[in-house]
């Protein structure tokens, strides 16, 4: 795909004096506008990107798109499908997809870097929101001298319909795996995560090889639209919960949302918040459909002093919770694997304040499918 002669277009959202700077540059010929009074809203900058002031922020188009007026999406055929697709690229028959952009998504005081990776997968890879991609880096397995490195796995981030509204896009969340020498204290890039790293420093053009779609435990339940549905993210692992509020929110696709999504996100600062621009937008929007809590380890405190972690704020609104999930809510947990163990000792805590029993309680749930846990 050619990139060099697409014209780009920018936009400038006054938010007053925010907590970082971020830019977002999408190609213009991508994106379907469903409503003409969008290019009153615009700022269009074809010629240069020097448009920055103290007082603005750019986000991406996609973002200013997110209002009540929903944005076309196609091909339409992708809402047909009765089963997800599974596996149609295997380790040892990998796609070569191409990337379309690798940006930043946080600021500058954020411990670590993490990127937002769209990939071109020319509709041959299609996916449902919850899958993920699997990832085979460039070089050999130093444990296995002669074969590819193993797969990585990475939750999808976008729809089906990708960031550019056309089916042929997948977008990854990765964050750059750095290893530092406990004694030292520097760097020791033998041990840097090989795909994290891969990914996050490649360029447009660039060749990758990604297996998949897999997995069904995070699809999104859509056989209900007045379901309600509790997601709790750290860091990256807020990646298939973009994907799901941009179909409950921003596409007009045949699932019409009408019930309550609920977003829990944890990171270290607010320089490290994902994708805060467009869940702020839906939180304007869609007030009644849409609440999000952010739980800022290294800025906020909880309620007994100690840093402010996911759990703290799901014991927060333990009781709204509970009576959700009575009511039959799906719950989703996606992020590192050492979240868990904390969550679940909140959730046994609360259940015996209720009186309840959680292990009965947690077995009810699987039993019911509304529990759904991705932890890497």
């Amino acid at each position: 795909m050619a990139h060099s002669a697409v014209s780009q277009v920018s936009l400038a959202v006054p938010i007053g004096n925010d907590i970082s700077l971020r830019r977002s540059v999408f190609k213009r010929n991508s994106i379907s506008f469903g409503d003409k009074s969008w290019v009153s809203t615009l700022s269009l900058d074809l010629k240069s990107r020097n448009i920055q002031k103290s007082n603005q922020y750019i986000v991406c188009m996609s973002v200013q798109q997110a209002s009540k007026s929903k944005v076309a999406v196609a091909p339409l055929e992708l809402e047909n499908a009765k089963e997800p697709p599974l596996n149609l690229f295997k380790p040892k028959e990998p796609y070569t997809a191409t990337i379309v952009s690798v940006e930043r998504l946080v600021g500058p005081k954020a411990p670590g870097e993490t990127c937002h990776i769209v990939i071109d997968h020319g509709g041959n890879v299609p996916y449902w929101e919850g899958q993920s991609y699997g990832v085979i880096p460039p070089g050999e397995n130093p444990k296995k001298p002669g074969s590819p490195h193993n797969v990585r796995l990475y939750s999808i981030a976008s729809t089906r319909y990708g960031d550019s509204f056309d089916g042929k896009t997948a977008s990854l969340c990765v964050r750059r795996a750095v290893y530092y020498d406990p004694e030292t204290g520097n760097e020791d890039p033998s041990k840097n995560g090989v795909c994290s790293n891969f990914l996050c420093d490649t360029k447009p053009g660039d060749k990758v090889q990604i297996t998949g779609p897999s997995g069904k435990i995070m699809l999104l339940p859509e056989d209900n639209p007045n379901a309600n549905h509790i997601m709790i993210a750290t860091g990256t692992g807020v990646a298939p919960f973009r994907g799901y509020l941009r179909r409950m929110f921003m596409e007009d696709v045949t699932f019409k949302f009408r019930g309550l999504a609920w977003l829990f996100l944890g990171v270290a600062n607010a320089d490290s918040l994902l994708y805060d621009d467009e869940f702020t937008k839906y939180l304007q929007d869609f007030p009644d459909h849409f609440r999000y809590d952010r739980a800022l380890s290294r800025e906020q405190k909880n309620r007994s002093g100690g840093k402010m972690y996911v759990q703290d704020k799901i014991e927060e609104y333990s009781d709204e919770i509970f009576k959700l999930l009575d009511d039959g809510a799906h719950i989703y947990f996606c992020g590192l694997k050492g979240m868990m163990p904390r969550i679940q000792e909140t959730l046994k805590r609360v259940a015996e304040k209720r009186g309840e029993n959680w292990d009965e309680k947690l077995s009810q749930l699987k039993k019911k499918k509304q529990w759904h846990v991705e932890v890497y």
